[in-house]
Parts: C-alpha cells; sequence; structure tokens
C-alpha cells in the first residue's frame, strides 16, 4: 500500500472508523444517557465512544475514549463485533469496532458533558430509550467472551429511514 495518499482511488467506498465500548460490572452495564444539547442521539442511551482519531488503533480509541468518557481505565477490553453502517451516501460509510470488557474495581465514574453516566441492570436495558440498534446489538456482544469470536453485521437503511441489522457468523 502506498503512503501518497493521492494515489488512493477516490472512487472507492470508504470509511469512517468509530468505536463503542460497553463496559460490565457484575449483572450491570456502563451506560451513557446523551446529554439534551448533542447533536447526536441527545437524550438517548448508548454505549461509550466515538471517532478513531489520525494515527490511533480502534483499540487505542476504545480505550481513550472510555478515559476521555467516564475517567475509568480498565485492564483488558476485547473484540466483539465489526459493524459496517451504510449511511446512503454511495463515497462514505462508518465502521464500528465494538468492545466489552469489565470495568475496573476501583476508580470513580467521572461525567463529561457528552452525557449521564449510568450503571444499569442488564435485566432491566427494555425500559431504556436507547439509540435503535442497541436493544439488539447489546445482548449479542455482552454474549461474545473473551477471546471469542466477533460478530460480524451490516446495517442499512430503506427508503423510509428504517434500521436493518444484518448479522453474519464467522466461519
Amino acid at each position: 500500500m502506498t503512503n501518497n495518499p493521492q494515489k488512493f482511488n477516490k472512487t472507492r467506498y470508504q470509511v469512517i472508523p468509530r468505536v463503542l465500548v460497553f463496559l460490565t460490572r457484575g449483572d450491570e452495564v456502563l451506560l451513557m444517557k446523551r446529554a439534551d444539547d448533542r447533536p447526536v442521539f441527545p437524550g438517548l442511551y448508548n454505549g461509550l465512544g466515538g471517532h478513531v482519531e489520525r494515527s490511533e488503533s480502534v483499540l487505542a480509541a476504545a480505550y481513550r475514549e472510555i478515559e476521555e468518557e467516564s475517567g475509568l481505565h480498565p485492564q483488558r477490553l476485547w473484540l466483539c463485533a465489526n459493524v459496517t453502517i451504510d449511511t446512503g451516501d454511495p463515497a462514505v460509510g462508518i465502521h464500528m469496532s465494538v468492545f466489552c470488557g469489565p470495568a475496573p474495581q476501583d476508580g470513580a465514574l467521572r461525567q463529561s458533558s457528552e452525557g449521564t453516566l449510568q450503571w444499569v441492570k442488564v435485566a432491566e436495558l427494555g425500559d431504556l430509550q436507547m439509540v435503535e440498534d442497541i436493544p439488539t446489538l447489546l445482548p449479542k456482544v455482552l454474549a461474545v467472551p473473551p477471546g471469542g469470536a466477533p460478530l460480524w453485521a451490516l446495517y442499512t437503511y430503506n427508503a423510509a429511514g428504517e434500521l436493518h441489522m444484518h448479522f453474519e457468523e464467522a466461519e
């Protein structure tokens, strides 16, 4: 592969890398209720995460986002899912790497301007207003054990803007 960006084929589909992280503590998962003034998913519950910065691996981005949004420093994370999101733009989509891991035993949550952090019992997830893919995605990723094969998914939207989630099994 070349390191000259002008040699990349501009007609190929490109993706924006993002990370999503779910920390667990016993039968609870850490979620963020997005602040009402946020431009993306205001007032909805989601995991922690965000963009991958230049010269940063997706794993490093996951740890950075956890620290920035919660102040926590987990010992380990594992990849649970790779999600390609067709945004409807023929040139650019999103690739989301989803990680899980146990929360550290020590360390207090630090709130951020992104939203309010909350430990939620997995059995009570259905009571929350969540980002539309989370009720389906979260149980699937929580079932991936450390070292287990990650899930593969494709998200698309139909003409009415309805989300369709397709999961594939790794061979």
